[in-house]
């Protein structure tokens, strides 16, 4: 989840986190998936775990996904609340594919037939790529000839919703507007913003909310604090450097100021 985090009583459905509990009701869920995909015909919806996440091995990067379902025909569905353009979004789509094919197939094995057909879906209350479209759907299509499809069944779509074109059902532009902060009488609409009410209602879900907001602002201050120490081991050792001070002197000075193993000292001059 990547998402700058606000009080519980003033966030909405555009929040990552109660968007991830308020999709928990799967005809809800369900609902927004065939608004977004009307050329689909979706029965009904499962959850194989509710934010899911997907960690290969010790040393990879784990990801963390906000709604992860399947449906009737075993296409999966990863839908994701994107608040803040992190200019990333492209490259960890990527990233979220390649996680979620490796845990589709089972440990050992070689048919790869048995990927999936998936959908990545953003909702962004942005527009990532300036065009004012409402919805950026992207598949692998042949540069030599744009109607052949790779057929590899992998689709990311980015809903933007701040589009100006007139260019998704009035369906799916009430529910963009509503992650806009703008009114609508759309009656699925109306059952969201019942569903945020009874949501800010749920103790245990303000807890959790509030908990990962202490964590969070734990980790940026840590992160500053760090930057901070990085920034002051550059100016002496470039001070250092400057008085012609040989390394393994400057590898002292920086035990001296700062505690400093040699071996974390060596990093930070070889750099």
């Amino acid at each position: 989840m990547h998402n700058e985090r606000t009080d519980w009583e003033s966030i909405g459905i555009a929040n990552d986190f109660l968007f991830g509990k308020i999709m928990q009701d799967a005809e809800l869920c369900r609902e927004l998936l065939q608004r977004i995909l009307p050329e689909l015909s979706i029965e009904r919806i499962e959850y194989p775990e509710l934010q899911k996440t997907i960690r290969p091995d010790a040393a990879a990067k784990g990801v963390r996904l906000d709604v992860y379902v399947k449906d009737d025909k075993n296409t999966v569905y990863n839908i994701e609340m994107q608040a803040t353009d992190t200019r990333e979004l492209p490259k960890r789509s990527r990233y979220y594919q390649g996680m979620i094919d490796l845990q589709l197939l089972d440990r050992g094995d070689i048919s790869y037939t048995k990927l999936n057909q998936s959908y990545i879906i953003f909702i962004c209350p942005f527009d990532l790529y300036q065009k004012g479209r409402h919805r950026y759907t992207f598949e692998n299509i042949c540069k030599e000839d744009s109607g052949l499809s790779m057929g590899d069944g992998a689709v990311k779509i980015f809903l933007n919703a701040e589009g100006v074109l007139d260019d998704v059902s009035r369906e799916l532009r009430a529910f963009l507007d509503y992650v806009a902060g703008k009114k609508t009488e759309d009656p699925y609409v109306k059952r969201l913003e019942e569903a945020v009410k009874k949501a800010k209602r749920n103790r245990e879900w303000r807890h959790e909310y509030m908990t990962l907001e202490m964590r969070d602002r734990l980790n940026i201050e840590k992160g500053i604090e760090r930057g901070i120490e990085r920034g002051k081991v550059y100016g002496v050792i470039s001070m250092c450097r400057s008085m012609d001070m040989p390394e393994d002197k400057i590898e002292e000075k920086l035990w001296e100021l700062f505690s400093l193993p040699a071996e974390k000292a060596k990093e930070y001059l070889s750099e």
